[in-house]
């Protein structure tokens, strides 16, 4: 899908109505492209809990210009599966995510965690008896 226009287009061939009646539900889910202008804005709405949180915004249903009561859920499901072929969850985008250091003050990486551990179990058995 190339816009948001394309959403309602596909929106009024699936569920009747006028392009009016998605559009800006729509527009809500590609909002993030005014902070992040390539396809990465998508982590921010485009997954199940951006789905629940459309309807939040917008209600539980619209109902279009035919008179047809349409859930929103459906409309949000749409946009996400056109623009990605799937609906993935909020931690599909967070573990693509690369940690930096900035991230992490007063936390250390699982990595350093494990290498931690792995020292003291180390210093631990340097120091115990051998067996008889």
């Amino acid at each position: 899908m190339a816009n948001c226009y394309h959403h309602a287009l596909s929106s009024v061939n699936k569920f009747g109505g006028k392009i009016e009646d998605y559009i800006k539900i729509h527009l809500w889910f590609d909002e993030s492209k005014a902070h992040f202008a390539d396809l990465r804005h998508r982590a921010l709405r485009h997954h199940s809990f951006g789905i629940w949180q459309s309807e939040q915004v917008f209600g539980l249903t619209i109902t279009n210009s035919d008179g047809k009561v349409i859930p929103v859920r459906f409309i949000g499901e749409q946009h996400v599966t056109e623009d990605l072929g799937f609906i993935p969850c909020v931690a599909d985008w967070l573990k693509t995510i690369h940690t930096e250091p900035w991230m992490l003050k007063g936390y250390k990486l699982e990595s350093e965690t494990k290498q931690a551990t792995s020292v003291v179990k180390l210093n631990v058995n340097t120091n115990s008896r051998p067996d008889t």
